[in-house]
């Protein structure tokens, strides 16, 4: 089944329940800070397992204390869509555990 593009309203209204999160280039975007580049490697490791569960996957890099994320539907001709939204809120809740800011 297709997902379906969010309209601008849509994104505004799902972007302010997210902080930290922004819109760049048409792609959902956040970087994450850690106290250690063990921590940040493990923060990489849960959320590539959400993504396996979730079906929906982002580009995810790696620094030495850092995550960054940037995530958009390629299925939806690289548009937002709630697909993008479920996974940076699931990213978001898992980030806390982590101590990430």
């Amino acid at each position: 089944m297709p997902v379906e593009p969010l309209s601008q309203k849509e994104i505004e209204d799902r972007l302010a329940e997210l902080p930290g999160w922004s819109v760049d280039d048409g792609r959902l975007t956040r970087t994450y800070r850690l106290g250690s580049h063990f921590a940040a490697t493990a923060m990489v490791v849960h959320i590539a397992q959400v993504q396996e569960e979730l079906n929906h996957h982002s580009d995810l890099a790696l620094g030495y204390n850092t995550v960054a994320l940037t995530v958009h539907t390629h299925s939806a001709g690289g548009a937002l869509t709630t697909k993008d939204f479920e996974l940076a809120q699931r990213v978001t809740e898992l980030a806390q555990g982590h101590g990430a800011h």
